[in-house]
């Protein structure tokens, strides 16, 4: 599908990453990019939220590349999408409603979709209105007096009734879940869950660790759905890995109110690994991207382990950083080359330890 990229530069000092950053996910989402607009302003406009003046600039460029939909690298109110598409002619994709989809291509277990077309649903009933502005015209007319609203009251009872349905579906599965945090918790057994930015090489490290197979690539999201697995630690025994959603920046509320079920997992974890892409010029933004994330969804105060991803590409050898107290604090491995990992299981083990074998500890003295 071709696509012209609109993105607006506010003066933001990473503009440029969060501009890359939006063409991945273009091109993850099967875009082809035919032409790139930037708008620099101080603050969204109200109609078009990137002025007349690039509407008109836009128009233009429309008729000479002809491509197949507008994607917009900012969240939309559906007063400005619905102006800019009587003004395009085509249709225009913010950047929630682009991250909503490359979810549902993504999701493959039928939890994942559940939480997508719940997510998607809720999305789509704060935009019912711009669907019947057709209707709006014609109000008044023989046979259509008063059909748009009268329409519209029922597709949103319908939207409704079906996210009742999905949120007691997804309801049975959280206390499924719930039920095996219960039997882990009997056992004993520490439960690790792997965090981060979306990217980072979560999964890539997940499957060095437990020899899993799961799916990993070098795309943004290429993960939505928790696996989990127990593997055995030489001084710790055994405890479960559970590989989650990666996170990104202005990542929909929508999408983090439906994926409570997965990241319970997260919430209910013993012990973090916030894995991190060394080789990145955001790796600071992006850890504080997740970290605000963590806090959204209450697990901030979980010990957690930073993991220094991908030190190959930057010449880094294995190492683990330890902090004042002599407790592991950071590890630096490469997943893809299967370097640092005998470091990142000593600091797992060390972390059972601390983490289950002396309740009374305060975590944050140790992480």
């Amino acid at each position: 599908m071709r696509a012209i990229v609109i993105s607006v530069n506010f003066g933001d000092i990473d503009y440029q990453a969060h501009a890359q950053e939006f063409a991945m996910l273009a091109t993850g989402a099967g875009a082809e990019i035919v032409a790139t607009v930037v708008a620099k302003r101080d603050r969204p406009d109200a109609k078009f939220f990137i002025g007349s003046g690039k509407v008109d600039e836009v128009a233009l460029m429309i008729q000479s590349t002809q491509p197949d939909i507008i994607l917009f690298d900012q969240p939309l109110s559906p007063a400005q999408q619905r102006n800019l598409e009587r003004v395009f002619g085509i249709r225009v994709v913010d950047r929630v409603t682009l991250i909503l989809d490359i979810f549902a291509l993504r999701a493959k277990s039928h939890e994942g979709k559940l939480q997508v077309e719940l997510a998607q649903l809720q999305h789509l009933v704060t935009r019912l209105t711009r669907l019947w502005t057709h209707l709006e015209r014609q109000r008044g007319g023989i046979g259509l007096r008063g059909p748009g609203e009268s329409q519209l009251e029922m597709d949103k009872r319908m939207i409704g009734d079906k996210v009742r349905a999905l949120k007691e579906r997804l309801a049975k599965v959280e206390k499924q879940r719930a039920t095996q945090r219960r039997s882990r918790e009997r056992s004993n057994t520490l439960s690790v869950s792997l965090v981060g930015y979306t990217n980072a090489g979560k999964s890539t490290l997940f499957n060095a660790l437990t020899r899993a197979g799961a799916y990993a690539a070098d795309q943004l999201f290429a993960t939505l759905d928790t696996t989990t697995r127990r593997i055995w630690l030489e001084g710790a025994g055994q405890i479960t890995v559970s590989d989650t959603v990666g996170f990104i920046r202005d990542l929909p509320t929508t999408l983090i109110a439906a994926f409570k079920a997965t990241l319970e997992e997260t919430v209910h974890a013993d012990l973090l690994l916030h894995v991190i892409d060394a080789s990145s010029s955001q790796r600071d933004e992006q850890l504080l991207e997740v970290n605000k994330v963590l806090k959204e969804i209450g697990a901030q105060d979980i010990p957690t382990i930073l993991v220094y991803n991908k030190i190959d590409r930057i010449g880094l050898d294995p190492k683990i950083d330890r902090n004042e107290t002599g407790s592991i604090k950071r590890v630096f491995v490469s997943a893809q080359e299967r370097t640092g990992l005998d470091g990142l299981r000593q600091a797992m083990a060390e972390a059972k330890t601390l983490i289950l074998g002396n309740t009374n500890i305060e975590y944050d003295e140790y992480f």
